[in-house]
């Protein structure tokens, strides 16, 4: 009964027996005082009833230093939800084909390219002047080209320039005194050398005029020098003139003297080849000369009429 009783104060309220009003404070069965019994539902009831501030400010009491921000920075450091997936673009050409295929197409495209450039090289053999591979291998490049790959066109000059050519004039002049003297050979293709020589901006005649003049001549006259068409008499004037002018420009004829007749000549060597090609060519010159040609009357009374003009100054410059 006692124990019985003594429990069932624990329950009563302040007022009661055990309460607070209880001398002393005396303690149950137990061990526990009455004020400490009649607290506890109270104590663990306060962190439902306090919340969260209540336990900050413990911290605060504790001297725990608070976190700012901390639901903040948790969800910034959360990564975002990720969006909706977009659909990769279609593959277009060899990209579409199974790397099965795309192997067969790189090795197609490689033969084809090889096949082409071959091709390129043989017709360019072909047409291309006559050289160390086409003397080598020139059965190969017709039995290519022949009959379907066939050219009738040039790519380069018909004779390109293997061979140095000069030009030479000579002539006969008659003298004051009435004698007949034949100059020496005057070369004309050295004389526009050295003109262009050094020369930035050398005139379109000294590059030219000659070298044309004697191209035109070759191709209007055939192997024995004799004019083919209207063509070939007019390659003959044109050098004529030339002749005139030059020997006029070096004072072949001399005080008083005339030009009668004009007489050219070529002079042929051959480009040494380069030491691999293993070429060998000789190195002795080759001269072509041509018939003397009269001057015609107009350009010997021109010439004549300057010369007694001359003489008719010097004569008249003695007597004063």
């Amino acid at each position: 009964m006692d124990a019985y009783d003594k429990g069932s104060d624990a329950r009563h309220g302040q007022d009661g027996p055990g309460g607070p009003d209880r001398p002393g404070g005396e303690a149950d069965s137990a061990g526990t005082t009455a004020p400490e019994a009649a607290g506890a539902p109270e104590a663990a009831g306060a962190p439902e009833a306090a919340g969260v501030p209540e336990v900050a400010g413990a911290r605060e009491a504790a001297g725990v230093p608070e976190v700012a921000g901390a639901a903040e920075v948790a969800g910034a450091a959360q990564p975002a939800p990720p969006g909706p997936a977009q659909p990769s673009a279609p593959r277009t050409g060899v990209a579409a084909l199974s790397p099965r295929y795309q192997v067969g197409a790189v090795v197609a495209l490689a033969v084809v390219a090889v096949a082409v450039c071959a091709h390129i090289g043989l017709v360019f053999l072909h047409v291309a002047p006559s050289n160390t591979l086409t003397k080598q291998h020139g059965d190969v490049v017709d039995e290519w080209v022949f009959p379907e790959f066939e050219q009738n066109w040039k790519l380069f000059a018909p004779n390109p320039l293997q061979q140095n050519v000069s030009v030479q004039v000579r002539a006969e002049v008659s003298t004051a005194d009435g004698e007949i003297r034949t100059t020496g050979w005057y070369d004309l293709s050295a004389e526009d050398g050295r003109a262009i020589d050094g020369n930035p901006l050398p005139s379109h005649t000294q590059q030219n005029e000659l070298r044309r003049a004697w191209d035109f001549f070759v191709a209007s006259h055939d192997s024995d020098d004799r004019p083919v068409g209207l063509r070939g008499t007019l390659s003959e004037t044109y050098l004529r003139r030339i002749a005139l002018l030059r020997l006029d420009r070096d004072g072949a004829a001399g005080p008083g003297g005339v030009v009668e007749r004009v007489q050219y000549r070529s002079r042929t060597t051959n480009v040494e080849p380069p030491p691999w090609s293993g070429e060998k060519v000789s190195d002795r010159p080759t001269f072509r000369e041509l018939p003397w040609w009269s001057v015609s009357a107009e350009t010997r009374g021109a010439k004549s009429g300057q010369a007694g003009q001359a003489g008719q100054a010097a004569r008249d410059g003695g007597a004063a």
